[in-house]
């Protein structure tokens, strides 16, 4: 029988989550501006959720167990409701440049959180990937210019820290569900919880602050609702299905990659040589850590001839 070395379905899937999720940011960026953050979340939160309603009554079918609902209130407490929060803060108050150096470390994260709770093995070589990706993903932050102004850099960066343990207790808890739940049911999940929770924060935005709804600004917030939420994370949790969670998350370093080409061709923003050397970087980093062994060794040995 020949051994499948890569679930090259998981693996396109991860690749087209972090292309959508990489263009959350030129969106979120669009829309942030005539609308608040919060407002902006909840707008994406509902109209990913109305994408679902034909599907609440098959989801009553469902069975769950008391261990199904802990792990499912735990999922949607780690994302979207407190990974969004952090994250929105952090950018407040620090750099993007420096936002994107601690966004690289959740892989690690990931990774050991991976090991102690799911008990997946944890190679050397997916070690090695994730710690050379990580190192592509500052190298491409540092290198990238940034129009973010660093209000509060040491509270800024904290909060993102903590926006990345919320990022990788998601990616670890969606990972347990997915071996019974669909990646649809997952996802729709998330965005019920996510329009319920960010509700609050939304009505008391609009009632402080001077908000414009501009046709601009509900079209990206609706991109953010249908694809990025829909899209980003159905493919995300599909792919959480075929793939260790400690694989999977090292993907996350491909965001920086997509972020700066989106940029580039919708913002304008030129792409560095530098960030094309760090790029590579990235995806080395990648290869290693997905490429079984005995393909390594032959490309080694096809480049040392």
């Amino acid at each position: 029988m020949v051994k499948k070395d890569i679930d090259w379905l998981g693996v396109g899937a991860l690749v087209v989550a972090m292309m959508v999720w990489a263009s959350s940011f030129v969106a979120l960026k669009s829309a942030i501006g005539p609308l608040g953050p919060m407002s902006v979340i909840f707008g994406r939160m509902l109209f990913a959720s109305l994408c679902f309603v034909y599907f609440i009554k098959q989801f009553t079918k469902l069975s769950f167990t008391k261990k199904d609902l802990k792990y499912i209130a735990v999922m949607t407490l780690f994302e979207p409701c407190m990974y969004f929060i952090f994250e929105a803060k952090a950018l407040q108050n620090t750099s993007a440049a420096q936002a994107g150096i601690i966004t690289s470390m959740m892989p690690l994260i990931t990774a050991v959180g991976a090991g102690f709770i799911l008990k997946e093995v944890i190679t050397k070589r997916v070690i090695l990937g994730a710690v050379l990706a990580v190192m592509g993903a500052i190298w491409l932050s540092l290198s990238a210019s940034s129009d973010a102004n660093a209000i509060n850099p040491l509270l800024g960066n904290t909060l993102e820290f903590l926006a990345m343990i919320c990022g990788a207790g998601y990616a670890i808890s969606a990972r347990h569900l997915s071996a019974k739940f669909s990646p649809l049911f997952l996802t729709a999940i998330q965005a019920f919880v996510g329009a319920i929770f960010f509700l609050p924060f939304a009505i008391y935005e609009y009632n402080t602050m001077e908000m414009h709804i501009t046709q601009s600004a509900f079209l990206w917030t609706l991109y953010l609702g249908v694809v990025v939420t829909l899209g980003g994370y159905g493919m995300f949790n599909f792919a959480l299905g075929r793939i260790e969670a400690s694989k999977a998350s090292v993907f996350i370093n491909l965001i920086p990659i997509f972020a700066v080409i989106a940029a580039y061709i919708l913002l304008g923003e030129r792409l560095k040589f530098v960030q094309f050397l760090a790029s590579g970087v990235i995806l080395t980093g990648l290869f290693i850590s997905q490429a079984p062994i005995h393909r390594l060794r032959q490309l080694y040995s096809f480049l040392r001839k």
